[in-house]
């Protein structure tokens, strides 16, 4: 893995714990320390927000980049605002999965990574029911990946019990690049056409058909391109799914289509969709980019796209 995710994360630390000493906040000093866990297969990393030991509640998170760009500060900034800082009764820490990029690896290796990182919490002692998952973009995309891989695996591999929830924050989770919302948003939102049809190229190295996909081509890396069966039974995987997607970007259609076809196809589920109504692609992102700003500033209020998406994890780890 380039050492550039990692110095990423080290230089987020330094800046954090450098304003918590000049304003002696304990607490917060107490939830950031250099903590990074290599995992079994030499080439992902848990990089750890919060106080892992003091932790009862975690979320193992999974950044976007369109499988092409690193984790960014601001994704680090999102982490700790959202969960670790602004708690509600319980204890939470964060384990950022920097996953292999393209072109080192290609799907299905990143499901790989995502599924031995949530094996290794699971095996360190957390509950299924303890951990949220999700991501944005690219890795609300890995997010539906892996609901769908878990759901669907042979026995042995399938989780005791659901997990507490999982978010997926303006989704990729199709190739196709024709719907209504590329159209009225192709000029106006930070992703094209192009960008998603690059990232879908990389991903699956080619790029695939529909007949392609449906015949099997790529199988779960663009849930919405394959057999809408895959899509039953998630609710042995997850309790909630939070689906957030801006009125603005080219994705829209199909973080709203996901969110319904779960909805309709696992009733028990407890599903969430929130259409930002001025909003473009990845804004709760873009806040947590904005939050890096106010390092060292005593007074800040929670930017609104960041302070619903943390009301509304926090109460997945009501119970």
């Amino acid at each position: 893995m380039s050492p550039l995710p990692l110095d990423t994360y080290s230089a987020w630390i330094d800046k954090k714990r450098a304003a918590a000493i000049k304003e002696g906040d304990r607490l917060a000093l107490d939830r950031l320390s250099h903590m990074a866990e290599h995992l079994p297969d030499g080439n992902s990393w848990l990089l750890w927000v919060g106080n892992r030991k003091k932790a009862s509640r975690y979320v193992l998170f999974f950044p976007g980049g369109g499988y092409i760009a690193p984790v960014t500060p601001g994704h680090f900034e999102w982490c700790f605002r959202a969960y670790v800082e602004r708690e509600s009764g319980h204890e939470v820490a964060v384990a950022v999965l920097q996953y292999t990029l393209c072109p080192a690896a290609r799907y299905p290796t990143q499901l790989m990574q995502a599924t031995s990182a949530l094996r290794h919490l699971m095996d360190s002692g957390i509950p299924a029911s303890s951990i949220v998952i999700g991501g944005d973009s690219a890795g609300g995309n890995l997010t539906a990946q892996l609901l769908i891989h878990l759901a669907h695996s042979a026995a042995p591999n399938r989780l005791p019990e659901p997990l507490a929830g999982a978010f997926l924050v303006s989704p990729w989770l199709s190739g196709n690049t024709n719907g209504r919302s590329f159209s009225e948003n192709q000029f106006i939102d930070m992703l094209s056409r192009e960008h998603i049809e690059t990232s879908s190229r990389e991903l699956l190295h080619t790029q695939p058909t529909q007949d392609d996909l449906k015949g099997g081509h790529g199988e779960w890396a663009l849930p919405l391109d394959t057999d809408r069966k895959w899509l039953n039974g998630l609710a042995q995987t997850t309790r909630a799914l939070y689906v957030t997607v801006g009125a603005n970007e080219v994705l829209r259609d199909q973080g709203i289509l996901f969110a319904e076809t779960i909805r309709k196809r696992n009733e028990t589920i407890n599903v969430q969709l929130e259409i930002l109504e001025a909003d473009a692609h990845d804004s709760v992102l873009l806040e947590g980019f904005g939050a890096l700003l106010a390092i060292g500033k005593k007074e800040y209020d929670l930017p609104p796209q960041l302070a619903r998406h943390r009301a509304e994890i926090a109460s997945y780890f009501s119970s």
